[in-house]
């Protein structure tokens, strides 16, 4: 384990040392022999992972601290999942609850109050440019 730590070590201090020249021309992975295969390092993220042939091919695997952090990610996902899912089933089987309905009036309400407001506007108008003519009476 030593061996695999100190060779982690000298990649990461190879790539801080090639600077940004060397790393946009060798592009975004560095690879570095191991025991029993490679260790590659993302220089974009930091990411390691354990690079082994197995079938004549390589197979990668992520870091044991890069597994963790991603565990945890998810396991904070998973809770706000089951968070969102909880409150919408507060909600009445998707039905909407009073408040919704309270606003959704009022909304509609004042359309209608600035519409009607609207037609008295251009009702009163056209009685001002039309005065000569008689109104018909309204019932």
């Amino acid at each position: 384990m030593n061996r695999f730590v100190a060779m982690i070590a000298s990649s990461t201090l190879l790539v801080s040392l090639s600077g940004p020249a060397s790393l946009a021309q060798e592009g975004r992975y560095v690879m570095q022999r191991a025991d029993d295969g490679f260790v590659r390092l993302d220089t974009q993220t930091g990411e390691m992972s354990l690079c082994r042939k197995q079938d004549e091919q390589f197979v990668c695997r992520m870091s044991a601290d890069d597994r963790r952090a991603l565990e945890a990610e998810i396991g904070l996902l998973e809770e706000r999942i089951a968070r969102l899912e909880a409150e919408g089933s507060d909600r009445r089987d998707g039905l909407t609850t009073e408040d919704e309905i309270d606003r959704t009036m009022g909304i509609m309400e004042n359309m209608m109050r600035r519409f009607m407001g609207v037609i008295e506007e251009f009702e009163s108008e056209l009685r001002d440019e039309t005065p000569d003519k008689a109104q018909p009476e309204k019932t």
